[in-house]
């Protein structure tokens, strides 16, 4: 059974699922944009009898606080505070692996490479951290990144349209008619709420931050390991196979799967990817 809680982190309310045993081996799930741990709604029940599952909901996002933009500092870094105050204050975990997808990625990196004895695992679902990843379809976001103006805000304010969430579901998907209207519906939901569009452009404005944080990621990987799972659909147009290959360089004794799939590869793919999940981290009865 999944539970659904909030708690009060910094005076506001954070949102997050929880299934499993609580003495079974932690798995927090980290959610990317534009979604939230909705994301996870069809994977969590299939780990859930073999793990503890936590997956949270960030600042802005799905079903926790959502703070003007004006009120609330809408960074990477900040969200990963917040998540991590979450699981070492909140919930007491000591040790736990992490999936990390899309801004997952940024945020789960920073928690792994800050908190490394606590890190058992990852698990990479397309989220990025090589240069080599980033593809195409971020080009709209780069003249953003260069200089915040009012003209370059304009074409990534169509990264927030109905058009283009249902893009990054059903594009690359192997069999669109698949991919639950819930999905890209849910989010949108979200996404439409007044001044959550600035919340999204101040998060797009600090996207670079993550970037800047690449070496010391790779430096991470490098120095420790840490047992890494990439399961990853193949046809993203925003994180490329090139990203996905590239963490084999820090990471060589990492398992790849390239999956017939698209950025939210759980729409077609959930049985596949808890089956590797299950496999790679020894749950019991799975062969290896």
């Amino acid at each position: 059974m999944t539970t659904y809680h909030r708690t009060k982190i910094d005076g506001l309310n954070i949102f997050y699922r929880e299934a499993g045993l609580k003495h079974a081996p932690t798995i927090v799930l980290l959610h990317g944009f534009p979604s939230s741990s909705h994301m996870f709604r069809d994977l969590i029940p299939q780990l859930a009898d073999h793990f503890h599952i936590i997956a949270p909901d960030y600042p802005g996002f799905g079903y926790s606080d959502a703070p003007a933009a004006s009120d609330f500092n809408y960074t990477f870094e900040n969200i990963t505070t917040h998540i991590e105050k979450l699981l070492f204050g909140v919930l007491g975990l000591k040790k736990f692996s992490i999936y990390v997808q899309d801004y997952g990625a940024p945020v789960g990196f920073r928690v792994a490479s800050q908190n490394p004895d606590a890190i058992t695992g990852i698990i990479v679902q397309n989220g990025n951290a090589y240069v080599e990843g980033i593809g195409a379809a971020f080009d709209p976001l780069k003249p953003f990144w260069a200089g915040r103006t009012a003209e370059t805000e304009k074409p990534v304010r169509g990264l927030l349209t109905a058009e283009t969430t249902i893009f990054q579901y059903t594009h690359g998907a192997a069999n669109p008619a698949a991919i639950s209207p819930d999905s890209y519906t849910f989010d949108q939901h979200f996404l439409d709420r007044p001044g959550n569009d600035a919340i999204q452009l101040d998060l797009f404005h600090n996207y670079p931050s993550n970037v800047a944080l690449y070496d010391k990621w790779h430096q991470y990987f490098r120095d420790k390991q840490p047992k890494t799972l990439i399961v990853w659909g193949k046809n993203d147009p925003f994180f490329t196979v090139e990203g996905a290959k590239a963490f084999l360089k820090d990471l060589p004794k990492a398992e790849l799967h390239l999956l017939n799939a698209g950025h939210f590869a759980l729409e077609e793919e959930s049985p596949t990817i808890a089956g590797h999940i299950k496999r790679f981290f020894g749950a019991p009865g799975e062969s290896k």
